[in-house]
């Protein structure tokens, strides 16, 4: 039997009906922007009132190839700490999108970290989020979601990052692109906010993770998809990435108007 992953944060993180939802990524999303060709890309996952122009401006800009690797933060707590979902397919309400069985299994076979497992997938909105935007944008892509949980300097990020490279080299060049979901720094005030994310993304724009992991304990950044970041730019550099460019930075005081606390959001392509 099909295993199937059904929504869990659409009418709350994204709308949960089709037409609305079409006509907000259709508001975020720029079609017309020329595309690039990246090995990774970071990018938001709040709700799309907050961080939907920044993820938006990041999908316009990266060309989608057959295959997408979804790295996120494990919020909940629930399966194994590096966790790749062992379902078929996720929904959402522009349709059902496949996961890449093969890419998936090829990730696992690599690492002796990752597992299958989807409990931790169940209740996780940090790679929910980033679907719609694939869906709108290319019909019959498909994902490898990957949930990961750890600490900031974990070993794990790099044996994880060149077990991913190995597998996305395998399959061809240009044949998959690897977005890590985070947000920024949480609920500070705008200016210490946009301080330290500052200091973070200039560690992720120099490609070295080592800095971006001294930096977060140095001024306490509560980004919450380090993890994944880390692993990203990890598997861009073995893939080949010498540069990264800051697509949009902001924070959910734009919408909210609270700029007492707030969340920061960067968007992030590494080609």
């Amino acid at each position: 039997m099909k295993k199937i992953r059904e929504p869990v944060v659409a009418g709350y993180f994204y709308p949960g009906e089709k037409k609305q939802l079409l006509q907000i990524l259709d508001r975020f999303v720029d079609r017309d922007f020329a595309k690039t060709a990246c090995r990774a890309a970071v990018c938001p996952h709040a709700g799309y009132v907050y961080s939907g122009a920044t993820a938006g401006a990041v999908f316009s800009r990266v060309e989608i190839p057959e295959t997408v690797i979804l790295l996120g933060p494990n919020h909940t707590g629930y399966g194994e700490p590096y966790a790749v979902d062992a379902q078929d397919s996720w929904i959402t309400p522009l349709g059902e999108t496949e996961v890449d069985r093969k890419m998936a299994e090829a990730l696992v076979k690599n690492s002796r970290y990752l597992e299958e497992d989807s409990v931790a997938h169940l209740k996780e909105h940090s790679l929910e989020v980033q679907l719609p935007f694939l869906q709108f944008l290319k019909k019959n892509v498909r994902i490898v979601p990957v949930a990961l949980s750890g600490y900031v300097d974990d070993p794990a990020w790099s044996e994880i990052g060149e077990s991913i490279a190995q597998a996305v080299a395998e399959r061809g060049e240009g044949k998959a692109l690897i977005v890590a979901s985070s947000d920024m720094t949480h609920y500070e005030d705008q200016t210490s906010a946009e301080e330290k994310d500052r200091y973070a993304v200039e560690a992720i724009l120099a490609l070295d993770e080592q800095l971006l992991v001294r930096r977060i304990y140095e001024k306490d950044i509560s980004m919450c998809g380090y993890g994944p970041v880390i692993t990203a730019v990890i598997a861009a550099k073995n893939l080949g990435a010498k540069e990264a460019e800051l697509v949009r930075y902001a924070t959910s005081g734009e919408a909210s108007k609270n700029y007492a606390q707030v969340v920061g959001y960067a968007g992030i392509l590494i080609s």
